[in-house]
C-alpha cells in the first residue's frame, strides 16, 4: 500500500456545523468500546463514579454500566477483541453501533478506548468501530503505564491517522477525564481514509505506518521485574502453588474479616424482630413480619459482607494484572473438562458461596463456557453446607477425629469431582462445541485502584440486593407459610390423623411443625426418600433445606427438641440420638452417610436458583440445574446407603 492512501495533515477537529452529528438540547449517548484489559471500566468509573448503575442489555445476558458525565450518558459495553467476531459480546457491540438495540442503547458517539502501552492490538478494533460511521473519540488510556515502559504515543499524530480526536487519559489516576468529556461533546465522524477491516495485508501495512509515526523513536525499557514474576506465576507447577496460596489468603480474609459485619447484621435483624414482636399483637401479621419477612431478609443479607469482600478482593487482584496469569495457568487443567482458565476463579469462589460465584462467571467470555460454569458451580461445597457437615460427620465419627477430618476433606473433593464431571458431560451434550481458546494478552503489573474496586463492590452488592433479594424474599415467605400453617388444634392432645405423628421416645415434644403443610409434604415425599434410609422427620428437614442448606440443622432441632438453638450441645445430642417412629435411630450409620452424600451433591438453595435464572438467561437453566443435581445426589446417596447398610 502506498503512503498516499494515508492522511498527511491533521484533520480539523473543530465542532461541526452539521446538526446531524449531534442531538441539540438532549444529552448525547456515548457507547464505550474497547478490548479486555484496556482500562475501559476503570475510565468509566472515573467519569461517572457512583452515578453509574447496572442495566441488563435487552435480549442478552450481558450487563452494561450506564452513567452520567455532565450532559453525556455513557454506556460501558462488554469488552471484545474485535467487533466482527462471531461471539456474543461482539454481537452486542455491533448491534449497539448499528442502533438496533433498545432506544437506551442507541449511541450518538462512539468512545473507543485504546491501550497506550499496547497500541497495535487496539488499532484493528478502532478501524472497525470508525467504519460504522458514527462520530468518534479515542481515549488513549493507560498512558502512565506506557511512560513507565519508556515510550509515549503522540495523540496528535494518532488523531491524524484515525481522523477523530484523541485524548491521552489514565483511568486509574483520573488524568485527562475533563478533556475527554469536552472532546465527546464536539465529536465528529472520521474524515480519514482508512483501510477495510477485512483486507488483512492493507490493514497490517496501515497499522505499521500508524505505529511508526505515532510513537517517536525512543529508548524503551523492559519491565525485567515483571518478566521474572511472569516466569514464576505462569510456571506449570510453581504457578499453581502460588495461585493456591493467593486464593487461600483471599478466602481466609473473607472468613476472617466478614465475621464481624455478619454478626452485626444478625444482631440488627434480631433487634428488629424483637422490636416488632413486642410492638405487634400475636397473630398472622406479626408472624409474617417477624418470621417471614425479617427472618427471610436476615437470611439473605447476612451473606452480603462475604459477597462484597469477595468481589472487592477479586477486583484488586484483577487490577494488579495477576488474575490473568492465574487464568493462564489453570487453563491447562480445566480445558480437559471443557472449561477455560477463566472458569477457575468463579469455581473456587463457590466454596464460599455459589451466588457470587455464579455472578462472577461473567469473567468467562464465551457464552457456552459461561453457562457450563453457572450450571456446575453449586456442586462445590459452600459455607452453608458446613453446619450440616459438622452435624452428620459428628454423628458418624464422634470418637474418631482423624477419620472425621478425612471425610470432611472428602466432601470437598466429591463436590469438585462432580462439578468437573458434570462440566465435561454438559459441554459434550447440551453445550456442544470446542472450548473457546483463551485469547489472553498478559496486562502490565500495576498497583490496584482501591476506588475502582470499591465501585465494583458497591455495584455488585446493590445488584445482589435489588435483583436476587426480591426473589429470595418471596421464596422464604412461601416457605414460612408452609411451615406455619395449618396451626395445630387446641382441643386435642395429639396431631390429626392426616399426619399420624407419633414418637417412640415420649420425652420428645410433639411439635407443631408436624401439623403444617411442610410436615404433611414431608410425609408425602417420605416414600421418595425411604430408599435412602430417611424417615419423615429427615424428609421434612431436607425439604425445608431447599430454601437454604443451613436451615436443615435448625429444622431438625425444632422437630426433635422443640428448640432451634443449634449452639446448645444438648440439642445436637438429642438430634444425634433421636428415634424414628419405629424405634430405630433416626440418624443411623447408613442413613447419616447417605444424607451427608446427598447434601454434598444436591441443589438445596433457592437463592442460587434465582441467581442462576438471572445470569443464565431463563428459568429453564435453573430447572435443569436443580433436576440434574438432585438426580445425581439421590443416586449417589442411594448407592452410599446400600453399601454402608450392607457393611453394618
Amino acid at each position: 500500500m502506498s503512503r498516499s492512501h494515508f492522511p498527511s495533515e491533521p484533520v480539523d477537529m473543530r465542532p461541526a456545523s452539521d446538526s446531524t452529528n449531534t442531538r441539540p438540547n438532549t444529552p448525547q449517548v456515548v457507547a464505550m468500546i474497547g478490548q479486555p484489559n484496556v482500562g475501559k471500566t476503570t475510565l468509566f468509573n472515573q467519569l461517572c463514579g457512583l452515578r453509574g448503575q447496572t442495566s441488563n442489555i435487552p435480549g442478552t445476558t450481558f450487563d452494561a454500566r450506564i452513567g452520567r458525565a455532565g450532559q453525556l450518558t455513557l454506556i460501558d459495553l462488554p469488552g471484545t477483541w474485535a467487533i466482527n467476531l462471531d461471539q456474543p459480546e461482539a454481537t452486542v457491540v455491533r448491534q449497539c453501533l448499528a442502533g438496533t438495540l433498545a432506544d437506551t442503547f442507541r449511541p450518538d458517539v462512539a468512545l473507543i478506548v485504546l491501550d497506550a502501552a499496547n497500541l497495535r492490538r487496539g488499532l484493528h478494533l478502532a478501524v472497525e468501530a470508525i467504519a460504522f460511521g458514527r462520530p468518534c473519540v479515542v481515549a488513549l488510556n493507560m498512558v502512565d503505564v506506557a511512560q513507565r515502559r519508556g515510550f509515549e504515543v503522540d495523540p496528535q499524530r494518532l488523531s491524524t491517522w484515525l481522523g477523530c480526536e484523541v485524548v491521552a487519559t489514565s483511568g486509574r489516576a483520573g488524568r485527562g477525564t475533563s478533556e475527554l468529556t469536552a472532546a465527546l461533546g464536539r465529536a465528529r465522524v472520521s474524515a480519514a481514509s482508512l483501510p477495510s477491516p477485512d483486507d488483512a495485508q492493507a490493514m497490517n501495512a496501515w497499522v505499521d505506518g500508524v505505529i511508526r509515526e505515532s510513537i517517536p523513536a525512543t529508548t524503551t525499557t523492559r519491565d525485567r521485574f515483571g518478566d521474572r514474576l511472569d516466569v514464576a506465576f505462569t510456571h506449570p507447577v510453581l504457578g499453581v502453588a502460588v495461585f493456591m496460596l493467593v486464593m487461600a489468603g483471599l478466602f481466609w480474609s473473607i472468613f476472617e474479616f466478614a465475621g464481624v459485619p455478619m454478626n452485626l447484621i444478625e444482631l440488627i435483624f434480631g433487634h428488629v424482630g424483637g422490636w416488632l414482636s413486642a410492638l405487634l399483637p400475636e397473630g398472622a401479621i406479626r408472624d409474617l413480619l417477624v418470621d417471614g419477612i425479617v427472618g427471610g431478609l436476615a437470611g439473605t443479607v447476612v451473606f452480603l459482607p462475604q459477597i462484597l469482600m469477595l468481589f472487592f478482593l477479586i477486583a484488586l487482584l484483577e487490577d494488579t494484572g495477576y488474575l490473568a496469569r492465574a487464568a493462564f495457568v489453570m487453563d491447562r487443567l480445566l480445558r480437559h473438562f471443557g472449561l477455560p482458565g477463566q472458569a477457575f476463579v468463579p469455581m473456587l469462589s463457590a466454596h464460599a458461596c455459589a451466588i457470587p460465584a455464579i455472578m462472577s462467571a461473567r469473567l468467562v467470555p464465551d457464552r457456552r463456557d459461561r453457562l457450563a460454569v453457572i450450571l456446575v458451580a453449586p456442586f462445590l461445597s459452600c459455607s452453608a453446607r458446613l453446619p450440616v457437615y459438622v452435624l452428620l460427620i459428628g454423628v458418624l465419627f464422634a470418637d474418631r477425629p482423624a477419620l472425621a477430618g478425612l471425610v470432611f476433606a472428602a466432601c470437598y473433593a466429591g463436590g469438585i469431582v462432580a462439578a468437573l464431571g458434570s462440566a465435561f458431560l454438559v459441554r459434550h451434550t447440551l453445550l456442544r462445541g470446542r472450548t473457546r481458546p483463551m485469547m489472553l494478552e498478559l496486562p502490565a503489573y500495576q498497583w490496584p485502584s482501591v476506588k475502582s474496586a470499591l465501585l465494583v463492590c458497591w455495584d455488585r452488592g446493590w445488584l445482589f440486593i435489588r435483583k436476587a433479594g426480591t426473589v429470595i424474599l418471596g421464596m422464604v415467605i412461601v416457605l414460612w407459610w408452609l411451615t406455619a400453617y395449618p396451626k395445630p388444634p387446641t382441643d386435642t392432645a395429639g396431631p390429626p390423623s392426616t399426619v399420624a405423628f407419633t414418637q417412640a421416645d415420649d420425652t420428645l415434644p410433639t411439635n407443631p411443625m408436624a401439623y403444617s403443610f411442610a410436615g404433611q409434604i414431608g410425609r408425602g415425599v417420605q416414600p421418595l426418600f425411604e430408599p435412602l434410609g430417611w424417615d419423615w422427620q429427615l424428609s421434612v428437614g431436607v425439604m425445608t433445606s431447599f430454601a437454604a442448606r443451613e436451615v436443615f440443622v435448625s429444622t431438625m432441632a425444632v422437630l426433635v427438641a422443640g428448640n432451634d438453638d443449634v449452639d446448645d450441645p444438648d440439642v445436637l445430642d438429642r438430634i444425634a440420638s433421636a428415634r424414628s417412629d419405629d424405634g430405630t435411630p433416626m440418624l443411623g450409620t447408613a442413613s447419616a452417610a447417605s444424607l451427608l452424600v446427598f447434601f454434598v451433591l444436591a441443589m438445596q438453595c433457592l437463592p442460587t436458583l434465582a441467581v442462576t435464572a438471572r445470569e443464565a438467561g431463563g428459568w429453564k437453566w435453573a430447572a435443569l440445574q436443580f433436576a440434574w443435581m438432585t438426580i445425581v445426589a439421590w443416586i449417589a446417596a442411594w448407592i452410599t446407603f446400600q453399601i454402608v447398610n450392607g457393611w453394618s
